[in-house]
């Protein structure tokens, strides 16, 4: 497997790619722990959990408004600026280098693809397969030729599967201008990457900070809280932030996960570090990657806006298919 040949950093020793304020992945005996340990509690999902939402988004949408569609998982569809944006894009039936196995939909994504609007830029944050999905890349490719922002070697990955597809690699910090006044930073975020089982954390992740004529958008598509230093690093450098999208679920079991993901309680902090005036929910209720319920992360969330005297209309959780505007 070909990965990312580049000059040390202080985030990259020659061959892997590390945060310094940031947690290495989980080791192999741990997974099996985890996997196979006698007292691993896994909540059933039920075999098909369909959203009552389905968007047909407009050609365009222009002027100082921004249109976000939440297509499932990490997946959005943001249009500004007469820009069409996608986040994370995957419309494959699993997260996983398998057809036959692994990560499984519960529900359909909340724009068929068929509905799409021509594509301009999509934004990769890194190469778990519940993020970069080849195939979804390859079809918006054939379809649309967009432009694909990822952190560096990620590019790596998408050309050796696919050398059609415009993959356009950047470093942490890095600021990409992307028309019509809308540009998108890649920022550090407590997190990892991997394809396989030799190539850990040899490509890079992000998360967005997106620039739009509403507002900048801070875009979290995987991350761990720690102390809540990468947040609030986010608000010194870039704030004020008009609106966040965090993740909340993914999380259980937290000895295993907390290191990596945010459960509900982390992101209602993490909405506060960062200090954006909105939040919407995410990565939870279309692949069961973890052991809590399918609709454990909606419901701890409310609870923990409640105790920390948040109103819950601040941190919005949408079904695949729903649309919010700012």
């Amino acid at each position: 497997m070909k990965t990312y040949d580049g000059p040390v950093s202080d985030h990259f020793d020659g061959l892997h790619f590390f945060d310094p304020d940031g947690a290495p992945p989980k080791s192999l005996g741990e997974v099996l722990r985890w996997q196979f340990g006698g007292r691993r509690q896994r909540a059933v999902w039920p075999e098909w959990a369909p959203s009552p939402y389905a968007d047909t988004p407009p050609p365009r949408v222009d002027g100082d408004k921004v249109r976000l569609c939440f297509v499932g998982h990490a997946s959005w569809l943001i249009q500004t600026a007469g820009l069409n944006i996608l986040v994370d894009p995957v419309w494959s039936m699993r997260a996983s280098p398998f057809g036959f196995a692994g990560p499984k939909r519960h529900n359909d994504p909340g724009i068929a693809f068929e509905k799409l609007p021509r594509i301009d830029v999509v934004l990769v944050s890194h190469g778990h397969y519940d993020h970069l999905d080849v195939a979804t890349l390859s079809k918006l490719t054939a379809a649309f030729a967009p432009r694909v922002i990822t952190p560096l070697g990620n590019d790596v990955t998408m050309r050796a599967s696919d050398a059609a597809i415009k993959a356009e690699a950047f470093d942490w910090h890095q600021r990409v201008e992307l028309g019509g006044g809308v540009a998108v930073t890649l920022v550090p975020t407590r997190h990892w990457s991997a394809r396989g089982l030799f190539d850990r954390n040899k490509a890079l992740w992000a998360s967005f900070v997106l620039e739009t004529p509403a507002g900048k958008l801070y875009i979290v598509c995987d991350s761990g809280y720690g102390d809540g230093r990468h947040f609030r690093r986010v608000a010194e450098a870039h704030g004020p932030l008009r609106l966040a999208i965090l993740p909340i679920g993914a999380y259980e079991p937290r000895w295993f996960m907390q290191d990596q993901h945010m459960n509900p309680e982390d992101a209602v902090q993490a909405l506060a570090d960062c200090g954006a005036t909105q939040a919407l929910a995410h990565h939870h209720g279309t692949f069961q990657l973890t052991d809590e319920a399918i609709d454990a992360p909606a419901i701890a969330l409310g609870e923990a806006l409640d105790a920390a005297r948040v109103p819950r209309e601040k941190f919005v959780t949408l079904k695949p298919g729903q649309v919010f505007e700012i």
